[in-house]
């Protein structure tokens, strides 16, 4: 009987199971739309809410934009400066070799509110989440694209954090998760760029001096721990970099076709 109960044991671990995924490419179009703490976990996505739920409780909603269009909305009920936080399936170690970009926006007529992506090694333990990135303060109700470069860590869960800082009832809304290389990434598409370019520091390294037909549509520059330090766009060709210190940085380019490059450059 013992034997019996041990081999059931194994046999429904196997089966509950999930391998780790080396990329996400995310709409949440196949998620089963709903409104409440249970619509999660959904797809191998988790939900942690907040200990003081207030009231309303907060909640992690399954929407739909037309027919099948769905993107995920956090919200905050009735606390203010409390985040909770949506949960990615365990992705493998990242190594700094990838990208997460993402759309968000607060709902119309909502107070503006916060996203603010990391890592964590506990999917259930929020005291592991490690910030990738500042956070981003959604005041418009139309999407952005939110790009953050992932470093190298052992953890190995992607974590949206959301906070509804200015009042209570705070809605955010995200959709579109793609987490890849940047070579694969696309505003509008997965084409590979057709638009060359190249860059250098300048000899007094002020500034980076781009080579290209045509001006990059933005550059964002991120340290090596992942903090966006410098973004905007080419001045004459140039961009510049007198204002940063002395180290290593990751820079995320998005060319005039409305693709994705990333590279990196040393700050003498």
């Amino acid at each position: 009987m013992k034997l019996k109960l041990l081999l059931g044991t194994l046999m429904f671990g196997a089966i509950t199971a999930h391998a780790q995924v080396a990329a996400i490419n995310e709409n949440f179009n196949s998620f089963t739309q709903g409104q409440g703490q249970t619509v999660f976990p959904q797809n191998q996505w988790t939900a942690i809410y907040p200990t003081a739920m207030g009231n309303p409780p907060p909640m992690m909603n399954v929407v739909a934009n037309g027919a099948a269009d769905n993107f995920i909305q956090a919200y905050s009920g009735g606390n203010q400066n409390t985040p909770q936080y949506l949960i990615s399936p365990q992705i493998v170690a990242p190594v700094g070799d990838k990208t997460l970009t993402f759309k968000a926006r607060r709902n119309t007529g909502s107070a503006p509110g916060s996203v603010q992506v990391g890592l964590a090694s506990n999917p259930a333990d929020m005291s592991t989440f490690v910030a990738l990135a500042n956070a981003t303060t959604l005041t418009g109700d139309a999407f952005q694209t939110i790009t953050v470069p992932v470093i190298a860590s052992a953890s190995q869960y992607i974590v949206f954090k959301f906070v509804g800082a200015f009042a209570p009832h705070t809605v955010l809304e995200i959709d579109d998760v793609v987490y890849a290389n940047p070579s694969t990434l696309g505003v509008s598409d997965n084409a590979k760029s057709k638009e060359e370019i190249k860059f250098a520091a300048n000899s007094e390294n002020t500034a980076l001096q781009f080579v290209t037909r045509k001006d990059p549509k933005n550059i964002q520059i991120y340290s090596a721990g992942g903090k966006k330090v410098a973004g905007g766009k080419l001045n004459g060709q140039k961009f510049d970099i007198s204002m940063l210190q002395t180290g290593v940085y990751y820079i995320l380019i998005e060319t005039a076709e409305g693709t994705l490059t990333k590279s990196k450059f040393i700050k003498n």
